[in-house]
Protein backbone atom coordinates (compact mmCIF):
# COMPACT_ATOMS: atom_id res chain seq x y z
CA UNK A 1 0.00 0.00 0.00
CA UNK A 2 2.89 2.60 1.19
CA UNK A 3 3.68 2.54 -3.30
CA UNK A 4 0.13 3.01 -3.81
CA UNK A 5 0.37 6.13 -1.54
CA UNK A 6 3.59 7.18 -3.03
CA UNK A 7 2.81 6.90 -6.88
CA UNK A 8 -0.43 9.49 -5.60
CA UNK A 9 2.02 11.71 -4.09
CA UNK A 10 4.23 11.78 -6.98
CA UNK A 11 1.44 12.22 -9.38
CA UNK A 12 0.23 15.62 -6.84
CA UNK A 13 3.63 16.84 -7.54
CA UNK A 14 3.21 16.59 -11.43
CA UNK A 15 -0.03 18.37 -11.49
CA UNK A 16 -0.55 16.94 -14.85
CA UNK A 17 -4.08 16.77 -16.32
CA UNK A 18 -5.98 13.53 -17.08
CA UNK A 19 -9.66 13.29 -19.56
CA UNK A 20 -12.36 10.79 -17.71
CA UNK A 21 -14.25 10.20 -20.70
CA UNK A 22 -17.18 8.63 -19.17
CA UNK A 23 -18.85 11.73 -17.06
CA UNK A 24 -22.16 9.41 -17.25
CA UNK A 25 -20.93 6.83 -14.73
CA UNK A 26 -21.44 7.68 -11.17
CA UNK A 27 -17.86 6.53 -10.14
CA UNK A 28 -15.94 8.24 -12.44
CA UNK A 29 -18.21 11.31 -11.31
CA UNK A 30 -17.19 10.31 -8.05
CA UNK A 31 -13.33 9.77 -8.54
CA UNK A 32 -12.74 12.76 -10.71
CA UNK A 33 -13.89 14.63 -7.54
CA UNK A 34 -12.17 13.11 -5.34
CA UNK A 35 -9.06 12.93 -7.44
CA UNK A 36 -9.53 16.78 -7.71
CA UNK A 37 -10.39 17.26 -3.94
CA UNK A 38 -6.48 15.13 -3.18
CA UNK A 39 -4.71 17.15 -5.84
CA UNK A 40 -3.64 13.87 -7.41
CA UNK A 41 -4.32 15.85 -11.22
CA UNK A 42 -6.58 18.14 -12.72
CA UNK A 43 -9.39 16.45 -14.23
CA UNK A 44 -11.06 16.96 -17.85
CA UNK A 45 -14.22 14.76 -17.54
CA UNK A 46 -16.33 14.35 -20.63
CA UNK A 47 -20.05 15.08 -20.15
CA UNK A 48 -21.72 18.24 -18.83
CA UNK A 49 -22.74 19.22 -15.52
CA UNK A 50 -26.65 18.08 -15.79
CA UNK A 51 -25.88 14.65 -16.23
CA UNK A 52 -22.62 14.71 -13.75
CA UNK A 53 -25.37 16.04 -11.15
CA UNK A 54 -27.62 12.84 -11.91
CA UNK A 55 -26.10 10.37 -11.70
CA UNK A 56 -24.03 11.18 -8.87
CA UNK A 57 -25.88 13.54 -6.48
CA UNK A 58 -24.17 15.61 -3.99
CA UNK A 59 -21.02 15.44 -5.50
CA UNK A 60 -18.53 18.53 -5.56
CA UNK A 61 -17.60 18.94 -9.18
CA UNK A 62 -15.85 22.17 -7.94
CA UNK A 63 -12.52 22.04 -10.12
CA UNK A 64 -13.11 19.75 -12.74
CA UNK A 65 -13.54 21.01 -16.34
CA UNK A 66 -16.64 19.12 -17.78
CA UNK A 67 -16.41 19.42 -21.79
CA UNK A 68 -19.34 17.97 -23.82
CA UNK A 69 -18.59 17.04 -27.50
CA UNK A 70 -21.92 17.93 -28.56
CA UNK A 71 -21.07 21.72 -27.65
CA UNK A 72 -17.58 22.16 -27.44
CA UNK A 73 -15.91 24.48 -29.95
CA UNK A 74 -12.44 22.48 -30.38
CA UNK A 75 -15.27 19.49 -31.90
CA UNK A 76 -14.50 20.36 -35.14
CA UNK A 77 -10.48 21.25 -34.73
CA UNK A 78 -10.86 17.24 -33.54
CA UNK A 79 -12.81 16.18 -36.06
CA UNK A 80 -10.05 17.24 -38.86
CA UNK A 81 -7.46 15.87 -36.73
CA UNK A 82 -9.44 12.44 -37.30
CA UNK A 83 -9.96 12.75 -40.57
CA UNK A 84 -6.01 13.43 -41.12
CA UNK A 85 -5.20 10.54 -39.23
CA UNK A 86 -7.70 8.17 -40.90
CA UNK A 87 -8.26 9.10 -44.48
CA UNK A 88 -5.49 6.86 -45.62
CA UNK A 89 -7.89 3.96 -44.46
CA UNK A 90 -10.88 4.96 -45.98
CA UNK A 91 -12.67 7.63 -43.36
CA UNK A 92 -14.41 10.20 -44.68
CA UNK A 93 -15.20 14.20 -43.84
CA UNK A 94 -18.61 13.17 -42.92
CA UNK A 95 -17.48 10.03 -40.98
CA UNK A 96 -14.73 11.78 -39.08
CA UNK A 97 -17.05 14.84 -37.79
CA UNK A 98 -19.49 12.19 -36.37
CA UNK A 99 -16.77 9.78 -34.49
CA UNK A 100 -15.31 12.60 -32.71
CA UNK A 101 -18.39 13.30 -31.01
CA UNK A 102 -18.04 9.81 -29.24
CA UNK A 103 -16.18 10.56 -26.14
CA UNK A 104 -14.08 7.54 -26.38
CA UNK A 105 -12.18 8.97 -29.39
CA UNK A 106 -12.92 12.81 -28.28
CA UNK A 107 -10.62 11.92 -25.22
CA UNK A 108 -8.27 10.29 -27.58
CA UNK A 109 -8.50 13.39 -29.67
CA UNK A 110 -7.83 15.61 -26.70
CA UNK A 111 -4.75 13.85 -25.40
CA UNK A 112 -3.57 13.59 -29.63
CA UNK A 113 -3.68 17.19 -29.64
CA UNK A 114 -2.16 17.96 -26.17
CA UNK A 115 -4.65 19.62 -24.38
CA UNK A 116 -4.79 16.84 -21.75
CA UNK A 117 -1.57 14.75 -20.31
CA UNK A 118 -3.55 11.33 -20.35
CA UNK A 119 -6.49 9.58 -20.68
CA UNK A 120 -8.51 7.01 -18.75
CA UNK A 121 -11.77 5.34 -19.79
CA UNK A 122 -13.35 1.57 -19.79
CA UNK A 123 -15.74 1.99 -16.51
CA UNK A 124 -18.73 1.74 -18.87
CA UNK A 125 -16.95 0.54 -22.11
CA UNK A 126 -15.23 -2.54 -23.43
CA UNK A 127 -11.30 -2.62 -23.74
CA UNK A 128 -11.54 -2.81 -27.50
CA UNK A 129 -13.65 0.61 -27.27
CA UNK A 130 -11.59 1.88 -25.05
CA UNK A 131 -8.43 0.88 -26.64
CA UNK A 132 -9.55 1.23 -30.47
CA UNK A 133 -9.31 5.45 -30.66
CA UNK A 134 -5.54 4.89 -28.90
CA UNK A 135 -4.63 2.98 -31.48
CA UNK A 136 -6.25 5.07 -34.24
CA UNK A 137 -4.89 8.44 -33.33
CA UNK A 138 -2.64 8.25 -30.37
CA UNK A 139 -0.86 5.23 -31.87
CA UNK A 140 2.44 3.98 -30.46
CA UNK A 141 5.63 5.04 -28.91
CA UNK A 142 8.91 5.45 -31.31
CA UNK A 143 10.45 2.09 -32.07
CA UNK A 144 7.35 0.01 -30.47
CA UNK A 145 4.79 -1.57 -32.40
CA UNK A 146 3.11 -3.49 -29.52
CA UNK A 147 0.78 -1.96 -27.17
CA UNK A 148 0.31 -4.33 -24.01
CA UNK A 149 -0.10 -4.22 -20.04
CA UNK A 150 1.18 -4.81 -17.31
CA UNK A 151 0.57 -5.01 -13.47
CA UNK A 152 2.60 -3.50 -10.52
CA UNK A 153 2.45 -6.41 -7.83
CA UNK A 154 3.16 -5.40 -4.42
CA UNK A 155 4.81 -7.60 -2.08
CA UNK A 156 2.54 -8.05 1.32
CA UNK A 157 3.75 -6.69 4.69
CA UNK A 158 6.77 -8.73 5.82
CA UNK A 159 8.02 -8.63 2.30
CA UNK A 160 9.06 -11.61 0.33
CA UNK A 161 12.97 -13.21 0.24
CA UNK A 162 13.23 -13.62 -4.02
CA UNK A 163 12.29 -10.01 -4.38
CA UNK A 164 13.76 -7.86 -1.82
CA UNK A 165 12.01 -4.80 -3.94
CA UNK A 166 9.11 -5.45 -2.46
CA UNK A 167 7.59 -4.77 -5.96
CA UNK A 168 7.95 -6.57 -9.18
CA UNK A 169 6.28 -6.22 -12.53
CA UNK A 170 4.49 -8.35 -14.28
CA UNK A 171 3.64 -8.82 -18.06
CA UNK A 172 1.45 -9.24 -20.29
CA UNK A 173 -1.43 -10.25 -18.07
CA UNK A 174 -4.63 -8.97 -20.35
CA UNK A 175 -3.81 -7.93 -23.69
CA UNK A 176 -1.74 -9.95 -25.99
CA UNK A 177 -2.93 -13.45 -26.31
CA UNK A 178 -0.36 -15.11 -27.71
CA UNK A 179 2.49 -12.46 -28.84
CA UNK A 180 5.30 -13.25 -31.11
CA UNK A 181 8.74 -13.03 -30.74
CA UNK A 182 8.83 -9.47 -32.02
CA UNK A 183 5.70 -8.42 -29.91
CA UNK A 184 7.34 -10.01 -26.58
CA UNK A 185 10.46 -7.96 -27.29
CA UNK A 186 8.31 -4.89 -27.21
CA UNK A 187 6.56 -5.89 -24.43
CA UNK A 188 9.91 -6.60 -22.40
CA UNK A 189 11.17 -2.96 -23.55
CA UNK A 190 8.04 -0.87 -22.32
CA UNK A 191 7.63 -3.39 -19.30
CA UNK A 192 11.59 -1.93 -17.70
CA UNK A 193 10.34 1.43 -18.21
CA UNK A 194 7.29 0.95 -16.48
CA UNK A 195 9.42 -0.47 -13.76
CA UNK A 196 11.07 2.31 -13.37
CA UNK A 197 8.82 5.21 -13.70
CA UNK A 198 5.87 3.63 -11.92
CA UNK A 199 7.39 0.90 -9.37
CA UNK A 200 10.19 3.03 -8.85
CA UNK A 201 12.62 0.27 -9.75
CA UNK A 202 15.76 -0.51 -11.27
CA UNK A 203 14.64 -3.40 -13.97
CA UNK A 204 16.14 -6.63 -14.05
CA UNK A 205 14.15 -8.43 -17.09
CA UNK A 206 13.58 -11.89 -17.04
CA UNK A 207 12.07 -13.59 -20.47
CA UNK A 208 9.74 -16.56 -18.67
CA UNK A 209 9.36 -20.16 -19.86
CA UNK A 210 9.15 -23.99 -18.72
CA UNK A 211 12.58 -23.94 -20.15
CA UNK A 212 15.94 -22.33 -18.72
CA UNK A 213 18.65 -21.87 -21.42
CA UNK A 214 17.58 -24.64 -23.35
CA UNK A 215 16.71 -27.50 -20.60
CA UNK A 216 13.14 -28.03 -22.11
CA UNK A 217 12.17 -27.85 -26.12
CA UNK A 218 8.68 -28.02 -27.44
CA UNK A 219 10.12 -27.41 -31.14
CA UNK A 220 7.72 -30.59 -32.22
CA UNK A 221 4.21 -29.31 -31.00
CA UNK A 222 4.17 -25.52 -29.84
CA UNK A 223 7.81 -23.77 -30.37
CA UNK A 224 7.19 -21.73 -27.09
CA UNK A 225 10.66 -22.52 -26.17
CA UNK A 226 12.62 -21.24 -29.71
CA UNK A 227 9.90 -18.11 -29.10
CA UNK A 228 11.42 -16.36 -26.03
CA UNK A 229 15.00 -17.47 -26.94
CA UNK A 230 14.25 -14.97 -30.39
CA UNK A 231 12.08 -12.86 -27.88
CA UNK A 232 15.52 -12.41 -26.13
CA UNK A 233 17.48 -12.04 -28.79
CA UNK A 234 15.82 -9.09 -30.50
CA UNK A 235 15.13 -7.30 -26.86
CA UNK A 236 18.76 -6.82 -26.26
CA UNK A 237 19.25 -6.23 -29.88
CA UNK A 238 16.58 -2.94 -28.98
CA UNK A 239 18.20 -2.22 -25.31
CA UNK A 240 21.70 -3.55 -25.13
CA UNK A 241 22.31 -1.45 -21.77
CA UNK A 242 19.17 -2.89 -20.68
CA UNK A 243 19.99 -5.84 -18.07
CA UNK A 244 17.89 -8.78 -19.42
CA UNK A 245 18.32 -12.50 -20.01
CA UNK A 246 16.55 -15.37 -20.62
CA UNK A 247 14.83 -18.29 -21.75
CA UNK A 248 14.37 -18.43 -17.74
CA UNK A 249 11.79 -20.85 -15.23
CA UNK A 250 10.40 -18.65 -12.75
CA UNK A 251 12.37 -20.52 -10.19
CA UNK A 252 15.81 -19.37 -12.29
CA UNK A 253 14.70 -15.92 -12.35
CA UNK A 254 14.17 -15.83 -9.06
CA UNK A 255 16.13 -17.42 -6.84
CA UNK A 256 19.64 -17.00 -6.61
CA UNK A 257 20.67 -20.80 -5.85
CA UNK A 258 18.51 -22.00 -8.51
CA UNK A 259 19.79 -19.31 -10.87
CA UNK A 260 23.81 -19.81 -10.53
CA UNK A 261 23.22 -23.58 -11.23
CA UNK A 262 20.75 -23.09 -14.10
CA UNK A 263 22.14 -19.94 -15.22
CA UNK A 264 25.53 -19.74 -14.62
CA UNK A 265 26.82 -15.83 -14.81
CA UNK A 266 23.89 -14.12 -15.60
CA UNK A 267 23.37 -11.24 -14.15
CA UNK A 268 19.53 -11.40 -13.78
CA UNK A 269 19.46 -15.30 -13.53
CA UNK A 270 18.40 -15.26 -9.15
CA UNK A 271 17.71 -11.48 -9.32
CA UNK A 272 14.75 -10.35 -11.83
CA UNK A 273 11.79 -8.12 -10.95
CA UNK A 274 10.21 -7.74 -14.06
CA UNK A 275 8.86 -10.90 -15.28
CA UNK A 276 7.28 -11.46 -19.30
CA UNK A 277 5.14 -14.31 -19.62
CA UNK A 278 5.12 -16.05 -23.01
CA UNK A 279 1.65 -15.81 -23.38
CA UNK A 280 -1.48 -14.61 -21.84
CA UNK A 281 -2.45 -17.91 -20.35
CA UNK A 282 0.86 -17.71 -18.05
CA UNK A 283 0.66 -14.16 -17.15
CA UNK A 284 -3.10 -13.83 -16.18
CA UNK A 285 -2.35 -17.37 -14.12
CA UNK A 286 0.91 -16.00 -12.56
CA UNK A 287 -0.04 -12.75 -11.70
CA UNK A 288 -3.50 -14.21 -10.12
CA UNK A 289 -1.30 -16.83 -8.26
CA UNK A 290 0.65 -14.16 -6.82
CA UNK A 291 -1.94 -12.17 -5.68
CA UNK A 292 -4.10 -14.71 -3.61
CA UNK A 293 -1.52 -17.65 -2.50
CA UNK A 294 1.12 -14.76 -2.36
CA UNK A 295 -0.56 -11.74 -0.80
CA UNK A 296 0.59 -9.55 -3.48
CA UNK A 297 -1.68 -6.42 -4.63
CA UNK A 298 -1.79 -5.88 -7.87
CA UNK A 299 -2.12 -2.65 -9.76
CA UNK A 300 -3.29 -3.06 -13.61
CA UNK A 301 -3.37 -3.89 -15.96
CA UNK A 302 -1.44 -0.60 -16.59
CA UNK A 303 -1.46 0.18 -20.63
CA UNK A 304 1.95 0.63 -21.80
CA UNK A 305 3.56 1.25 -25.63
CA UNK A 306 1.30 4.44 -26.38
CA UNK A 307 3.18 7.19 -27.41
CA UNK A 308 0.90 9.12 -24.68
CA UNK A 309 -0.90 7.49 -21.08
CA UNK A 310 -3.66 5.71 -22.30
CA UNK A 311 -4.99 3.19 -20.00
CA UNK A 312 -8.34 1.33 -19.62
CA UNK A 313 -10.59 0.67 -16.34
CA UNK A 314 -12.12 -2.60 -16.13
CA UNK A 315 -16.14 -2.38 -16.16
CA UNK A 316 -16.39 -3.77 -12.73
CA UNK A 317 -13.81 -1.42 -11.29
CA UNK A 318 -14.57 0.69 -8.05
CA UNK A 319 -13.97 4.42 -7.21
CA UNK A 320 -10.69 3.44 -5.36
CA UNK A 321 -9.37 1.78 -8.91
CA UNK A 322 -10.54 5.14 -11.11
CA UNK A 323 -8.29 7.12 -8.15
CA UNK A 324 -5.16 4.98 -8.90
CA UNK A 325 -5.00 4.47 -12.41
CA UNK A 326 -5.46 8.25 -12.81
CA UNK A 327 -1.92 8.26 -10.68
CA UNK A 328 -0.52 6.06 -12.48
CA UNK A 329 -1.35 7.79 -15.64
CA UNK A 330 -0.05 10.71 -14.23
CA UNK A 331 3.47 9.31 -13.45
CA UNK A 332 3.48 7.97 -17.14
CA UNK A 333 2.90 11.24 -18.45
CA UNK A 334 6.27 12.43 -16.43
Amino acid sequence: MALLDEIKAKAASLKKTIVLCEGEDRRVVEAAARITREGIAKIVLIGNEEEAKKVAPGVDLTGITLVDPLTCEKTAEYAKMLYEARKAKGMTEEQAAQQAKDRTMFGALMLKAGDVDGYVSGACHSTANTLRPGLQVVKTAPGIKTVSSCFIMIAPDGGNKYNPDGVAVFADCAINIEPDAQQLADIAISSAKSAKTLAGIEPRVAMLSFSTKGSGNDDKFFKSVPKMQEATRLAKEMAPDLALDGEFQFDAAVAPEVGEIKAPGSAVAGHANVFVFPNINAGNIGYKIAQRFGGYMAIGPVCQGFAKPLNDLSRGCTVDDIVATVAVTALQAE
